[in-house]
This record gives C-alpha cells, sequence and structure tokens, in this order.
C-alpha cells in the first residue's frame, strides 16, 4: 500500500514532464534564451578580464567598441591631414619669401651693374676731358703686311720687352684699330695704355684703360690696369676719381697679387683717400 502511493506521485511526474516538452516553447521564451547566451558571454569576457589583472598585475586595456575605434582613427588622419596642409603652407611661404629676395637681389645687381657702367663712362669722359683729346686710336690703319692678328700683338709686345715703346704703342695702336673685336684686344689696351704712361700721355693712357678693363674681366693683367688708371687719374689731378677707381680694384680683384696691393696702397697714399 505504501508502495503504490509513493509510484503514483511520480507516475503524475513523468506524465507532466511528458506534456510539457511536447508543448513548443513560447517565441518570447527564445529571445529571453538568447540575452541569456548573451549575458553568459559577457560575464566570460569579464571573468576573463579580472582574471588577466589578476595573475598578470597590470592595468587592463578595454579594446574600444568598433564604432569609437573608427571615429579615433578618422580624427588621427584628419590630425596628420592637417599636420600637412601646415607644412605645405609653410614651404610655400619660405619659397615665396626665397622668391622675393632672389627678385630684390637680382634687381640690386641690375642697379650694381648701372651705377659701375655710369662710372666707367664719367670716369672716361673726365679723362679725355682733361685734354679734349679723342679716344686713343685714331683712323684704322691696315695691320702690317702678312701678319696674323696674332703676329701683330707678339710683335708688339716684343718691343715693349725690349724697350722700344714708341714701336710698341704704334703696334698696339694699329693692332686694337685693325682687330678691335679680337679676344686679345682688351688686353691689346692695356699695353696701349703702358706705353701711353711711359711717355706722359696720362689723359689718352686713362682712355686706353677704361676700355680695356670695361666689364671687369678676371684676368691676370686686369688689377694691374685698374691700378694704373687709378695713378693715371692722380696725374691728372682727379684723386677723388682715383680714390673711387682704387676701391673698386680692392672689391673686383680682392685677390690681386703683393705687388699690385703694395703699389694700389701706395696710391691710396698719393691721391689721400679716406679709410
Amino acid at each position: 500500500m505504501k508502495l503504490a502511493r509513493l509510484a503514483l506521485p511520480l507516475a503524475l511526474s513523468l506524465i507532466a514532464s511528458t506534456a510539457v516538452a511536447q508543448v513548443p516553447m513560447d517565441p518570447l521564451d527564445a529571445r529571453d534564451a538568447r540575452r541569456l547566451d548573451r549575458m553568459e558571454q559577457v560575464m566570460r569576457e569579464l571573468r576573463s578580464i579580472v582574471f588577466q589583472g589578476r595573475d598578470s598585475g597590470k592595468p587592463v586595456v578595454v579594446q574600444p567598441a568598433e564604432t569609437d575605434y573608427q571615429l579615433q582613427e578618422v580624427s588621427r588622419r584628419l590630425a596628420d591631414m592637417e599636420q600637412s596642409m601646415t607644412r605645405m603652407t609653410g614651404d610655400l611661404e619660405n619659397a615665396n619669401r626665397q622668391a622675393e629676395l632672389a627678385k630684390r637681389e637680382a634687381d640690386a645687381l641690375r642697379a650694381e651693374n648701372k651705377s659701375l657702367s655710369d662710372r666707367i663712362a664719367n670716369l672716361e669722359s673726365g679723362a679725355l676731358a682733361a685734354t679734349g683729346s679723342a679716344p686713343a686710336g685714331g683712323p684704322a690703319p691696315a695691320p702690317a703686311a702678312g701678319l696674323s692678328a696674332n703676329e701683330a700683338f707678339s710683335q708688339s709686345r716684343q718691343a715693349m720687352l725690349a724697350g722700344d715703346y714708341a714701336v710698341a704703342e704704334a703696334g698696339f695702336r694699329d693692332y686694337v684699330s685693325a682687330y678691335g673685336d679680337n679676344a686679345k684686344a682688351p688686353e691689346a689696351r692695356y699695353w696701349l695704355g703702358k706705353t701711353l704712361t711711359a711717355r706722359g700721355a696720362h689723359a689718352d693712357a686713362a682712355g686706353s684703360y677704361i676700355a680695356a678693363i670695361r666689364g671687369w674681366p678676371q684676368t691676370s693683367w686686369a688689377p694691374d690696369a685698374v691700378l694704373e688708371l687709378s695713378r693715371s687719374l692722380i696725374a691728372l689731378k682727379k684723386p677723388a676719381d682715383a680714390c673711387q677707381t682704387l676701391a673698386e680694384l680692392a672689391k673686383r680683384y680682392p685677390k690681386a697679387s703683393t705687388t699690385v696691393q703694395t703699389r694700389a696702397a701706395q696710391a691710396r697714399a698719393q691721391a689721400k683717400c679716406s679709410g
């Protein structure tokens, strides 16, 4: 009898369980189950984070959500773009400044060249006005028969080295007249000036030196030609022009020979140049 009373509730329980199993799960219960699964996943992640901090003893870095990460990445790229734009703007401003400086320097050089050309022209006019003579040269004679330009120059130079200044003067004068466009014509004018200085024709010598150094050639004889011009101006009682010429000598030919620099210092003292 007691055994029968125990079997009855057990049978009823089995029947009820079978009935529940056969009844389909409510949709709301399915959503609740999914929520529970997500919560369990979150709990597992939290446990993992806690255990990570406990085991490593270091602060736990929790990565931001995907949306926050993307926003931070966009912000970083914008910051990089702003820095690039700032650098580009700075480079552009610097380039504009450099271009403006280059333009100013070019304008200054043009003005200086014009000023130097005017100075040479004034020196030439003053030297010629001292005697009222024309530039050294005269009518163009025919070159020596059978002589080339190089031979005519060499012959005149040999005459000067031999101390025959009259022959040298005539030869260089003829050379300048006949071969005025030759590459050695400026040097011929320099040596012609030397012969004129030797016989005291300082005005003609000054004109010849000025023609020789027009354009400030970078040659071995050019510094001496400028010095000789200053000495001719001193002889013509033009100390101010001589001092100006000596200043150009120091500026244009800072590496002139010791001999030229020593003679230039003597000329400055003779002309009583300031500085």
